[in-house]
């Protein structure tokens, strides 16, 4: 069966923000404490030391290891959470998290960036910020799936969900059709996709493994 693995860890596990640094200055020491970080998972799944040196970038710049073809991988991190996502069957995975304390313009980013499907079922579930978060991170983790990024128009992908499901999938012409799963934790919204198609044996869901660290 195809596994896709999830290693989750507060940002403060490790990185504590320096003192006496501007912030153009905080950013960057914390962008490479997450790129170490992000390295050292990496490094424990394949026995091996890893090192940034070690990655090259696709044409749309999506970071892969040229000496392991075979394994694939995509992270994310919000102010406070980091999540690693990683298979050795499943090519084209993204995941996306966020944390649910997040100050966000709730309606006008839904507004601007939601499918009118979606924004039908924000109106329906009264503005519910968890169902915000579903949404956004579903259609980042898509995105970052296709290796594409933002290039698709957040509102023309349309992600299906819905407040009451956990995973689903969606399809654009620009990127094909990707499963995906949403697992909300305590302080979090997390979303792992990956590329899959209907066929006619149905919907096959990945052994979904999550360790939080």
């Amino acid at each position: 069966m195809a596994k896709i693995q999830l290693e989750y860890s507060a940002v403060t596990d490790f990185f504590v923000e320096p003192h006496g640094l501007s912030r153009q200055e905080v950013i960057a020491v914390r962008k490479q404490a997450i790129y170490q970080y992000r390295n050292q998972l990496l490094g424990q799944r394949l026995n091996r030391s890893v090192e940034n040196s070690d990655f090259s970038k696709s044409a749309f710049g999506k970071p892969f290891l040229p000496d392991f073809p075979s394994f694939h991988f995509n992270h994310s991190h919000s102010q406070q959470h980091y999540v690693l996502a990683s298979s050795e069957k499943i090519a084209s995975i993204g995941v996306d998290i966020e944390d649910l304390n997040r100050k966000v313009r709730f309606d006008a980013m839904a507004q601007h960036s939601f499918h009118p499907e979606e924004l039908l079922h924000w109106e329906g579930c009264e503005h519910d910020p968890d169902f915000w978060f579903k949404v956004w991170t579903t259609k980042e983790a898509v995105l970052k799936a296709s290796g594409l990024g933002i290039r698709v128009n957040l509102n023309e992908l349309n992600t299906q969900c819905h407040p009451e499901q956990n995973g689903g999938m969606c399809s654009h012409p620009a990127i094909g059709t990707f499963a995906y799963q949403n697992i909300q934790l305590p302080h979090v919204m997390l979303t792992v996709a990956w590329q899959s198609e209907q066929s006619c044996r149905g919907f096959h869901l990945p052994k979904i493994e999550l360790n939080v660290l």
